[in-house]
Parts: C-alpha cells; sequence; structure tokens
C-alpha cells in the first residue's frame, strides 16, 4: 500500500462568519443613530420654534402697520303685515307748549325662590326720554263760547282748560342701562314695557309739576288774541272752562 503525505493547512486561511452580535457588545453604527435622533429632534423644534416667531411677529407688523378693515356690511330685512285702520277721530287741537323730560327709571321685581327661603329679583335700570307736550282741545268748545261785539270790536271767548296731549318716549334716546336677573329668579319678558309705561306715566307727573300746563295757557291765550286782533277786533278777551269769569280784556292794539 502506497503512502501519501498529509496535506498541510498551515497556508489556508478560514474564511470567518457573521456572528450575531450579542448584547454586551453591541455593533458600533447603533450607538451613533441612537445619538443623531434625539439632535434631529431638537433641531426641527429649533426651527419650528423659528418659523412660528417669524409667523408671529409679521402678523403683529402687519396689524399695526396695515389700515384696519372695513367693518362688513349689515343687511336687515323688515317684513309687515298689512295694514288695519281700527280708529279715526277728528282732532283739532291747539298745541302750545312742549318740554323734554328726562328720567332714570328703576324697576324690581321681587320674587320667593325655594319654597320662600329666598327672596330674588328681576331689575332693569332705564334711561327714559320724553317729549310731553299741552294745549288746548279746541273741539271742546260750545256754543256761546265766543261772544263778539262787532260795533265795539269786542271779543270775548271762552277756551277748554290745558291738557296734556301726549307724552311719548323718545326711542332714539330711550335706552336700558342694565338688565340683572338672579340666578334663582324668573326672567320676565314684560319688565321693560312696564318700565316704559312707568317712565311715561312719571315724565308726565313732572311736566306737570314743572308748570306746562301754566305754560300751555298762557301761550294758548296769547295765539288766540293775536289772531282775534288779525280778524279787525280790538279789544279781546280771552279766558278758560276752568277758571271764573273776569274781566280779563286784552288793551286794544296802538293803532299808527
Amino acid at each position: 500500500m502506497e503512502l501519501r503525505p498529509r496535506k498541510s493547512y498551515d497556508g489556508v486561511t478560514s474564511t470567518p462568519t457573521a456572528t450575531a452580535a450579542s448584547p454586551e457588545h453591541p455593533p458600533a453604527d447603533r450607538g451613533a443613530s441612537e445619538k443623531i435622533g434625539p439632535l434631529r429632534a431638537i433641531g426641527w423644534l429649533f426651527a419650528f420654534g423659528l418659523l412660528a416667531a417669524g409667523l408671529l411677529v409679521g402678523a403683529l407688523l402687519y396689524r399695526l402697520l396695515a389700515p384696519p378693515p372695513e367693518a362688513p356690511a349689515t343687511v336687515e330685512t323688515v317684513r309687515s303685515g298689512a295694514a288695519t285702520v281700527t280708529a279715526i277721530r277728528d282732532l283739532a287741537r291747539l298745541q302750545t307748549a312742549t318740554f323734554h323730560m328726562e328720567r332714570v327709571i328703576d324697576l324690581q321685581q321681587r320674587q320667593q325662590a325655594l319654597f320662600g327661603l329666598v327672596e330674588v329679583q328681576d331689575a332693569i335700570l332705564l334711561v327714559a326720554a320724553a317729549e310731553v307736550s299741552a294745549g288746548v282741545d279746541l273741539t271742546q268748545m260750545r256754543d256761546g263760547d265766543v261772544t263778539i261785539d262787532p260795533d265795539a270790536h269786542r271779543a270775548t271767548i271762552v277756551l277748554p282748560a290745558p291738557e296734556i296731549f301726549d307724552a311719548r318716549l323718545d326711542n332714539e334716546r330711550t335706552y336700558v342701562h342694565t338688565r340683572q336677573t338672579d340666578t334663582l329668579a324668573r326672567r320676565s319678558d314684560t319688565l321693560e314695557t312696564r318700565a316704559r309705561r312707568a317712565a311715561e306715566d312719571d315724565l308726565e307727573r313732572a311736566a306737570v309739576d314743572a308748570g306746562i300746563l301754566e305754560r300751555a295757557r298762557e301761550n294758548a291765550r296769547a295765539a288766540i288774541t293775536t289772531l282775534v286782533r288779525a280778524l279787525g277786533y280790538d279789544e279781546v278777551e280771552v279766558r278758560f272752562a276752568d277758571q271764573p269769569a273776569t274781566n280779563d280784556t286784552i288793551a286794544p292794539a296802538a293803532r299808527d
């Protein structure tokens, strides 16, 4: 049997095989990726912060330098039903005085809540302005209230007593200053209406106390006297139905 020489493997290099990385020795690139991730997030946050700050500064500059925008147009639509005449009254009023009155109306409605254990209120503060007019209603004159003497150029006229014609609120100047309703109180829908009605009555009384009827009386006397004199009567006596008969004769006007 022939013996063959044994081959030598000293010069042969073995090819390294890939082995799984152990937890104790992680690969070098994994540590680098863990460091790059947070830095990249911080960079993005910084960039977004700069962008937001730039937008905020730009908006403030635009608000300060740009002219204010015009208010949008408001369109109001009013729809009304058919009008119906409910009453007709003929008037012959001689309005001779008008007072402009203003007053603050504080109307409070007290209520009981929680079976009467708590007292609450619904209140309104109304700033009211009204025009109060007074004069003489000529439709109340009767036969015999006008007496004339053509020969003596004399006339005697008895006018009705002056009275209040209107005491109506001025809607442009009347407004609700405050409206306050407690938590447990019921809000009344007619409280403002009652406040306006109370304001009209209160302002009418205030005008009477301020002397509107006396002023209306004197103005009516002066107006009727001037009118009758223009008709050719030199002596004119004007008195009122609520006054006793007196010799209230206006002296004749001086002639040229």
